[in-house]
């Protein structure tokens, strides 16, 4: 690498830029989960977003002093309801680790094809054992023998040992058979406190309205933020 290599790359990331739209974002309705229906619907109707429910989630870490203070990950969203957002893992995981510890989370959806993003933050709880049972059924056989066979977060000494692993669950449960959905997988659901709509516009002048109520048995209120 030469001397002016790094300088080069450094004048090429700041002249990574783009000009955002002139749709604005004037008004949402008062209900801030049709709100978010809307956008999502919109998203997954735009062919430039691979998958329109993905979303961020953050957690607070088991070592608030470490490394892992905060660590983030992309999860998939399934299921949206007054009650929340709710997505599926394993319980022994890191994310499943750190919500036990605190329940405190945020997801973002980052649109960026729409130039939108929603951001929200709230706490997460365990849904019903029926309704984890329910959804899994649901779930592909190849994706339900992975649950099975994935210890999620814990060290894994080669890709071979997943592959074996994989291979055995297989073999207990062959596909056309029904597969138990395991003790350790299951859902969270996401009751927010805030929710956040943000609309890039020209010269940085954002709109960004925001959702928020002082607990989860709170009425919503709708403020407008400085982008």
């Amino acid at each position: 690498m030469s001397e002016n290599e790094p300088q080069l790359q450094r004048d090429a990331i700041r002249a990574m830029r783009r000009s955002y739209g002139e749709v604005g974002l004037e008004s949402l309705p008062d209900d801030p989960f049709a709100a978010f229906h809307s956008w999502l619907t919109e998203a997954a109707a735009n062919a430039f977003i691979v998958e329109a429910n993905a979303m961020v989630l953050s957690t607070l870490g088991t070592d608030a002093s470490g490394a892992d203070a905060i660590t983030t990950r992309t999860v998939l969203l399934k299921d949206v309801s007054q009650g929340g957002f709710t997505f599926f893992t394993n319980y022994g995981s890191r994310k499943g680790q750190a919500i036990e510890l605190n329940s405190h989370v945020t997801l973002l959806f980052p649109w960026y094809a729409m130039e939108r993003q929603v951001s929200i933050s709230g706490f997460a709880e365990k849904i019903e054992r029926e309704e984890s049972e329910d959804y899994f059924a649901t779930r592909p056989w190849s994706s339900q023998i992975g649950a099975w066979a994935s210890a999620q977060s814990a060290p894994l000494a080669s890709r071979e040992e997943l592959e074996q692993r994989f291979k055995g669950a297989a073999e207990k449960w062959p596909e056309g058979t029904t597969v138990p959905c395991p003790p350790q997988w299951g859902g969270y659901r996401v009751t927010p406190v805030n929710i956040e709509f943000w609309q890039g516009r020209y010269s940085r002048l954002h709109d960004r309205l925001r959702y928020e109520r002082a607990n989860i048995n709170s009425d919503w209120a709708v403020h407008r933020y400085y982008p």
